[in-house]
């Protein structure tokens, strides 16, 4: 008997929801459960329980404003270097990983100083990969204005 009417309380609660009403009063804006006695709105409140999308309660997307078409665009320059994102970096740091885009100090940490290098044509820093104390592998890092441009792996 006292497990029915637990479950029935539980069904109960889980259908009703509470209303939630925004007042505006001369202290500022207000929450309250409770209809406004003076200018208020009522806030539809949306079910948060597990699922759902993520973008669910975010607003509506502005549309971005057209450059003005008698200013000139000016051209980015390329550059080889990007943003990587903290954990991302982290990551690839962590796992001796060189990606495109990374400084010479994160190359650095990531496969330790370079055995070789070549400042001409281009910067290139190789690296060599033992496997059972034979030569397995060799790792070029080209760089462009101190980021890497490219990482080429190749067998011996």
């Amino acid at each position: 008997m006292r497990y029915q009417l637990l479950l029935w309380l539980l069904l109960l609660a889980s259908v009703t929801q509470a209303e939630v009403y925004r007042c505006e009063g001369p202290n500022g804006t207000t929450f309250t459960d409770r209809p406004c006695s003076g200018e208020g709105s009522r806030i539809e409140v949306q079910d948060n329980r597990i699922g759902g999308q993520f973008d669910q309660n975010l607003p509506p997307e502005q549309p971005s404003p057209m450059p003005d078409s008698g200013a000139e665009a000016t051209p980015v320059p390329e550059s080889p270097c990007r943003f990587i994102n903290s954990t991302d970096l982290r990551t690839y740091l962590i796992r001796g990983q060189v990606v495109v885009g990374m400084t010479r100090e994160q190359v650095r940490e990531a496969f330790g100083p370079p055995p070789e290098t070549y400042p001409v044509p281009q910067e290139t820093w190789i690296y060599q990969t033992d496997y059972y104390g034979k030569l397995y592998e060799l790792t070029y890092v080209y760089f462009r204005e101190g980021c890497v441009e490219s990482v080429v792996y190749r067998k011996p």
